[in-house]
């Protein structure tokens, strides 16, 4: 009876222990998101778990303030996920480390990532030195909210088309503000704005394939001057976004008209302004010189890194967020929007008048330089642009400064080069 009676214990034990088993013999990804995605990507990846019972899917957040020095860290330390969601200006960073896997063969047999569905800007934003390193996730790119109530009020009845209706308006703006109130906000301690009008010009930004700035160049400083002007003029406040208390109350309150901003804010304004000014406001493409459009391509992307001992498994997670239903779902659950331009045929995102404009304008983005120093530089940018409205600078002086300190953080990739045709 003893054996027995033991054998009894033993047998749900050995079965637990049997099922822990075939659990563990399950493939494990490990994937990082970012901010809001980051919190309702798992929600998606539920599904895909669904489709590949032999794959579980461990999702971590990351807030994107902490994001990029851990990143950093997890490559020194070897621990880097499988997948990532990597913002489109740190891909060059991480295809100079050789942690990034290249997707060009997996795209070429795959059956869901069609590349011409792709907005062009955002999927050569992927490709570093000829090769694809990510697939986009979703797109970014800053359009003008404006108040349409207040606009129409000194006179117009549309957003401005190009720079000239732009500096009339912003005029008339601010005569009839009368006060304290001003045509555009443009906080000081955010380099977006000007680098959308940089973005506009034909000149590129670098120069000597990205080895030295090209700040001094007919197109950056015809962009530096416009937007100095409207500190200049007084159309914008010198404020840094420290300054201001609450940028949806300054413009519920007409504080300012303007305000240059990204997708995420459509759903923070439809929440956050009043229920009366629900119809007066929207948005529109960012106006350019002489009626261009363009801007920065930006957004994230999907990437597998080198490091991952599940790269098919960890391809899989990439075509699935990638599909039409999925990207429809995150648009859903985060008000992303979708780089596939087959996704805004979908009545929900199509018919959206303040999503447009960013499609409008997307479609003749370009991507930022790709290279690694790119973060740096664009606050040395700002840093530039900021010098002067405070004091204590000539555009001259800012902009000859400017490329000195550019091609003082580009050295070593200079160096790099050098080394490399010897």
């Amino acid at each position: 009876m003893k054996p027995r009676l033991a054998l009894l214990v033993l047998l749900p034990v050995l079965a637990l222990l049997s099922a822990c088993s075939r659990t563990d013999e399950r493939t494990v990804l490990r994937f990082w998101g970012m901010g809001r995605e980051g919190e309702v990507v798992a929600e998606l990846v539920a599904e895909f778990e669904r489709e590949h019972p032999d794959v579980r899917v461990d999702v971590q957040q990351l807030p994107w303030t902490a994001a990029h020095e851990k990143l950093l860290t997890a490559f020194a330390g070897d621990t880097l996920p499988d997948v990532c969601q990597l913002g489109n200006t740190w891909l060059a960073e991480f295809a100079a480390l050789g942690a990034l896997e290249p997707l060009d063969a997996r795209v070429a047999q795959s059956r869901v990532v069609d590349r011409n569905d792709y907005f062009p800007a955002s999927w050569d934003t992927n490709v570093i030195n000829g090769r694809l390193l990510g697939i986009p996730w979703y797109l970014d790119t800053r359009v003008l909210f404006y108040r349409k109530d207040l606009l129409a009020r000194a006179g117009f009845a549309e957003p401005p088309r190009d720079w000239d209706e732009w500096r009339r308006a912003m005029a008339a703006i601010k005569r009839e503000a009368r006060g304290e109130r001003y045509a555009i906000l443009l906080p000081l301690d955010e380099f977006e704005p000007l680098l959308q009008l940089a973005m506009q010009q034909d000149e590129p930004l670098l120069r000597e394939d990205g080895t030295r700035g090209n700040f001094r160049s007919a197109g950056f400083r015809r962009a530096f001057a416009f937007y100095l002007e409207m500190f200049r003029e007084h159309w914008a406040p010198p404020m840094s976004d420290t300054q201001i208390s609450n940028v949806w109350n300054e413009f519920a309150r007409g504080f300012n008209t303007f305000y240059i901003t990204g997708p995420w804010n459509i759903g923070e304004f439809r929440r956050r302004l009043p229920a009366e000014l629900a119809d007066a406001w929207t948005t529109a493409p960012l106006p350019g010189p002489a009626g261009k459009l363009g801007g920065v391509a930006g957004g994230t992307s999907l990437a597998v890194f080198a490091s991952s001992r599940e790269k098919e498994a960890a391809w899989q997670l990439v075509e699935f967020l990638s599909r039409p239903d999925q990207q429809r779902r995150l648009h859903a659950l985060t008000g992303d929007l979708p780089p596939r331009r087959s996704v805004w045929s979908d009545p929900a995102l199509g018919n959206d008048a303040h999503a447009r404009a960013f499609r409008e304008q997307y479609e003749q983005a370009r991507p930022a330089p790709a290279v690694a120093e790119w973060e740096r530089i664009a606050i040395a940018m700002q840093l530039a642009a900021e010098r002067v409205v405070r004091g204590g600078y000539s555009e001259d002086d800012a902009l000859a400064r400017l490329d000195a300190e550019v091609d003082a953080i580009l050295e070593k990739r200079r160096w790099m080069r050098a080394r490399a045709a010897r």
